[in-house]
């Protein structure tokens, strides 16, 4: 598999679920690359939907990928140092947790658990479905692989017309 030798620095993947959050995508983006990260992103089929691909891939300076590459496409995207689970849904969570890899965003993240890169999750999650037992275990087995995640809702605004809460992503990485 060939790599992409473009990046320079520490590499980001920035793994987008369809939640709100995912619509203000390009904030996080610009604060990870103050903070020194290039940043790819990878997006569920949903969450692709939902973004602005044309944008994003300007402002990363790589594609936006959510599809599997076909074999004879050489692999645009370099090797992550760490990978944000950005907004991060319930139906991903448990999907990643269960081993399943249909769509090419999760085929990255159950591939990322068998080679070690630091793996922040901010889920973005329905309180109904916070409680649900599925997602409480899907949280504690991601959790005993050694993936940091974030508070369900972490990344919500504070109050009324203010941004997500995107340091708490970057601070997380820092640690």
């Amino acid at each position: 598999m060939r790599r992409s030798s473009r990046a320079s620095g520490r590499v980001l993947y920035l793994v987008a679920c369809a939640a709100p959050p995912a619509v203000a995508l390009g904030e996080l983006v610009g604060l990870a690359q103050r903070d020194g990260w290039t940043v790819c992103i990878v997006a569920t089929p949903t969450a692709a939907s939902w973004l602005d691909i044309a944008g994003l891939s300007v402002q990363t300076g790589y594609p936006v990928r959510s599809e599997h590459r076909r074999p004879q496409d050489p692999d645009t995207l370099p090797r992550a140092d760490a990978i944000a689970v950005v907004p991060a849904t319930f139906n991903t969570i448990n999907k990643w947790a269960a081993g399943i890899s249909d769509t090419f965003a999760l085929g990255i993240l159950n591939g990322a658990l068998g080679l070690g890169p630091p793996i922040v999750v901010a889920p973005y999650v329905k309180p109904p479905l916070a409680s649900h037992p599925a997602f409480d275990h899907s949280v504690r087995f991601l959790r005993a692989a050694g993936v940091v995640l974030l508070d369900t809702g972490a990344i919500r605004p504070a109050g009324e017309g203010e941004s997500f809460r995107w340091p708490l992503v970057l601070d997380a990485l820092r640690v």
